[in-house]
């Protein structure tokens, strides 16, 4: 039981980062990275499709994106999806097939906004991973509660989630710094 306890935990954590592995893929950085664009969705047919669903994403060079629908009548919807995202400060161009996505160089003001940013999807995680840790404790207790576990096994899964916790706290922050860093340069 308790080993069903601390694989739930540990995959319950294991989301949080990668959750945030995905966040900071759509921070921009300067540089030309097809994950800026997983957040747009488009209304397609009447629903809202995330843009990679409904047009080929590339980058055929280190600061531009290339965006290139499936079906040409899209092209106008997908452009004004881009515009109406403004956080991403992009402005797209089209020539009637594609769309051109150059990326702008980061002023510094810019770059900070975006570690702020990356800090806080990082908390988020960090949130993520300890709300991970008391829904493991509270279920360690509940058995204990119940008879199923002896105080000594309750208190060592205890330690061996804090233990779980410290660990993806440590890998958060290892990311954290990592995208921090991949924002700054120049």
């Amino acid at each position: 039981m308790l080993e069903e306890i601390f694989e739930e935990v540990r995959s319950q954590m294991e989301g949080a980062l990668d959750s945030l592995r995905r966040d900071f893929g759509a921070i921009r950085t300067g540089r030309a990275s097809t994950a800026i664009l997983d957040a747009i969705r488009i209304d397609y047919y009447g629903s809202a499709t995330p843009l990679n669903q409904v047009a080929m994403i590339s980058v055929p060079e280190p600061r531009m994106l290339v965006v290139k629908p499936y079906e040409q009548n899209l092209i106008q919807v997908i452009e004004k999806a881009i515009i109406a995202d403004a956080n991403l400060g992009l402005n797209p161009s089209n020539d009637g097939t594609i769309i051109r996505l150059p990326i702008p160089e980061l002023t510094e003001e810019r770059r900070r906004e975006m570690t702020k940013i990356a800090r806080h999807r990082a908390e988020d995680a960090r949130v993520s991973v300890r709300h991970a840790r008391r829904d493991g404790i509270d279920l360690a207790d509940q058995l204990k509660k119940d008879g199923d576990v002896s105080e000594d096994e309750a208190r060592a899964a205890h330690e061996r989630i804090q233990s779980l916790t410290g660990e993806f706290i440590n890998k958060i922050d290892e990311v954290t710094k990592a995208k921090e860093v991949e924002i700054m340069e120049v």
